[in-house]
């Protein structure tokens, strides 16, 4: 076998505000044959997700920083196209942190197996991945949803956003949505079926938007996007209202900190919770997750979109989508 070279996508330079492609750079690297005990994995599949963004700036946080010059790091989805280890079979999908790269050896730690016959092998990197249990432990856990309680999601189209709806239609409640574009808004009413969705882009005041769309106030507000958002929010909440906080796409690409909402006293009258987090401290419950979703799945409840782009060195353009709203659902690149 002709020597196998691996294109891979480094970090290059630190943003400053948005990406740009001038901040990564292909570089190809040479892979050696599998020793005893590795595999050797092509990947097939690479998620782009926006909590990316935050580990390009040098600073501390829960997990470490992007290096200048290193293959950046997150899922993807591979084959294994040669094996020397007794717990692997070519021919195996595993769920890999390898990041942005063709192909890696790995003596296996670390790697999970997918089943494709639950569902295609990119949805563990969506519905059925980290996106999907991001949705589903911030919803259940923190949302605790009730049946006929009204749950307002912002960035309603996304790969987690999308799950929300599902799951807080699947309990029962009442979902209003947002998303950028008219497009999205459709797939939200019409493709998932929720029963209130807007283009945040086309309303001229938020609060009085999500007043419309929830006349009885907002439960459980499952917090994406931050900014102007989470202040109309707070206006409307109900007393004993609940805020997961998972994101705030809106602030990722900020060179310096913006004003918080100007009312979150309204926290204080109105005993509001509100709880950030983070899926990785959530991993107990990866099986009940996957065992739920593989339920409502068979029962047609459950349905996804992915926007793929073609070829890893459209990677950078892909990450770079996502904060321009380019994406409905998961955003993938096909290696």
């Amino acid at each position: 076998m002709k020597e196998i070279i691996s294109r891979e996508i480094q970090l290059k330079n630190r943003p400053a505000g948005i990406p740009s492609a001038s901040d990564f750079e292909i570089e190809k690297v040479p892979v050696r044959k599998p020793k005893d005990g590795e595999i050797l994995v092509q990947n097939e599949y690479i998620s782009v997700d926006p909590y990316m963004r935050g580990r390009m700036y040098d600073r501390e946080s829960y997990t470490p920083a992007f290096q200048i010059g290193e293959t950046i790091p997150g899922g993807s989805i591979g084959k294994v196209i040669q094996s020397n280890s007794d717990q692997y079979v070519v021919g195996d999908y595993v769920l890999n942190f390898s990041g942005w790269r063709e192909y890696f050896l790995s003596t296996g730690v670390g790697l999970r197996k997918v089943d494709p016959s639950i569902a295609p092998v990119q949805a563990f990197l969506g519905a059925f991945g980290m996106p999907g249990l991001t949705a589903y432990v911030g919803l259940l856990n923190i949302g605790k949803p009730k049946e006929n309680e009204t749950v307002y999601v912002s960035a309603a189209s996304g790969a987690v956003g999308s799950i929300v709806c599902q799951i807080a239609k699947i309990k029962g409640c009442r979902v209003i949505g947002s998303a950028g574009s008219d497009q999205k808004v459709d797939w939200l009413l019409n493709t998932i079926g929720i029963d209130g969705a807007f283009n945040y882009k086309k309303v001229d005041n938020l609060t009085t938007e999500l007043h419309q769309q929830c006349p009885d106030g907002i439960d459980i507000y499952f917090e994406n996007v931050g900014g102007e958002h989470l202040e109309a929010v707070l206006a409307n909440m109900n007393p004993f209202g609940r805020i997961p906080v998972c994101g705030m796409i809106s602030q990722y690409n900020n060179a310096k900190p913006q004003p918080g909402p100007k009312n979150l006293t309204n926290i204080i009258g109105k005993r509001l919770l509100l709880q950030g987090f983070i899926v990785s401290d959530h991993n107990d419950q990866r099986a009940q997750f996957q065992s739920d979703m593989a339920k409502w799945l068979r029962e047609d409840k459950l349905q996804w979109e992915e926007t793929i782009i073609e070829g890893i060195e459209n990677t950078p353009e892909a990450f770079i989508g996502l904060f321009s709203g380019e994406n409905i659902g998961k955003m993938l690149v096909r290696v």
